[in-house]
């Protein structure tokens, strides 16, 4: 008989047969591989786009989905609150910023989390019923998952801004940018069901993308593949010209499409009974939450960090606000912040530098079962990206998950002010790491 002790003093058991735990270490392992195999054989296709209220009917007629853990009115973050007014007054719900801070007081408005609909949205991450969302369908595994459209950088929505021009940028793209986008997707499944995801984000790894802060040869790579259905659709050339100026100016486009897509592959890792991998990394601009796979989609929390990063010109440090969206799904996946090493530009966009974004990757290697097989890194020698976030090796070794982000202003309105980089809190590992040993009984 032997006594196991958990890293860091977390958990002490009695005496434990070592029969007893070589098969339980038999269970994870089998158990992690089934679950990276789902992340990594997912197969996500863009195939609708439409108002959210028509593809996640279940949000109800009256609820706003917002990114990462549940939260209150009360406790929401100043973007936070700025995104759910913005979306308020977009809806046609309130007249009023106060009106529509009354309306979500009193608990008129529905705040739910997208992570429980199959969806994922930026920052903030707001989508209200009236918004239209990209729709993605998992050719391997069934699931749909959905996203919002970006709106580019500055003064925007999911930053928490909600001025007239935001609004107005925000109808624009329902009645005009949706409309296209449908039609358009709608030619390319009459001709080849739709559009493949996965290879997308492989192609742009090789390109100095890392899918998530920088998505400039994704954005390419998806106006390549669109152009000749684009021009199929009969819609005039003043709308088409405004639809591709949107998209040429627009190097975050391929944002959201790459989270639904990421989204997709950790539901293909999720539910699988005695594994340790991570399925969900999340922030709503006060605290940041967890899934692993095996507890259930149950949130573990703890206080999110405030990133640190370049700064528009005019802002400082005290002006940033805890870490908000659910971005870090790409990272979830295996790309995004994870493989930074691909995309060595993009530390004049989150601040470091080049051996900064390879150390990142490098780390990474360490919390992670596995090495993506379709997702790799040129500058490694073409090794696939580091996948499944193992919560026993974060416990064990102390490294917790970096992402990149963008930075918004904790006041409501105000917007982005800048971008960077940020770990996840150890606390919600560890707790996560107290269940799954009661859970198991290890």
């Amino acid at each position: 008989m032997l006594s196991v002790r958990v890293t860091d003093s977390l958990y002490t058991r009695g005496p434990v047969n070592p029969a007893d735990l070589a098969l339980t270490k038999e269970q994870v392992k089998n158990a992690n591989s089934k679950s990276v195999e789902g992340i990594v054989e997912s197969d996500p296709w863009w195939v609708d786009v439409g108002l959210a209220r028509e593809k996640i009917p279940a949000m109800g007629a009256k609820a706003l989905l917002h990114a990462g853990p549940p939260i209150n009115w009360e406790k929401a973050s100043g973007p936070l609150k700025g995104a759910i007014l913005g979306a308020v007054l977009y809806e046609g719900w309130a007249e009023s910023e106060r009106e529509a801070a009354a309306l979500v007081k009193a608990g008129e408005v529905n705040l739910e989390c997208t992570h429980s609909y199959n969806a994922v949205g930026p920052m903030a991450g707001v989508i209200s019923p009236s918004m239209p969302v990209f729709e993605l369908e998992d050719k391997r595994y069934g699931t749909k998952t959905y996203s919002n459209m970006n709106e580019g950088i500055g003064k925007v929505l999911r930053y928490g801004a909600y001025s007239k021009e935001v609004l107005t940028k925000l109808r624009w793209m329902s009645e005009k940018l949706a409309p296209v986008l449908q039609a358009t997707i709608k030619k390319l499944k009459e001709d080849t069901g739709g559009l493949p995801i996965k290879p997308l984000i492989a192609q742009g790894l090789t390109m100095g993308d890392e899918c998530h802060n920088r998505c400039v040869a994704t954005t390419c790579l998806f106006a390549r593949q669109i152009a000749p259905y684009l021009v199929m659709t009969g819609f005039d050339a003043k709308s088409l010209h405004e639809v591709t100026q949107f998209i040429k100016e627009n190097d975050f486009m391929m944002l959201n499409i790459n989270m639904a897509a990421a989204k997709a592959m950790s539901l293909a890792g999720d539910g699988v009974e005695h594994s340790t991998i991570v399925t969900a990394l999340s922030r709503n601009g006060t605290d940041v939450g967890i899934w692993v796979s095996s507890l259930g989609q149950r949130w573990f929390t703890a206080a999110a960090p405030v990133p640190k990063g370049v700064l528009f010109p005019g802002f400082k440090e005290a002006d940033g606000n805890p870490d908000i969206g659910d971005s870090a799904i790409t990272e979830t996946a295996g790309f995004g912040g994870f493989a930074m090493a691909s995309a060595p530009a993009i530390v004049s966009w989150v601040g470091g530098s080049v051996q900064g974004a390879l150390d990142v990757t490098n780390k990474m290697y360490e919390i992670t079962y596995s090495k993506h097989k379709y997702f790799q890194i040129p500058f490694l020698g073409f090794k696939g990206t580091p996948t499944g976030i193992d919560i026993r090796k974060v416990v064990k070794t102390g490294i917790v998950p970096t992402i990149n982000t963008g930075i918004a202003h904790r006041k409501a309105g105000l917007g982005q002010i800048g971008a960077g980089v940020v770990s996840f809190p150890m606390g919600a590992f560890k707790d996560a790491f107290k269940v799954y040993v009661d859970k198991y009984g290890l």
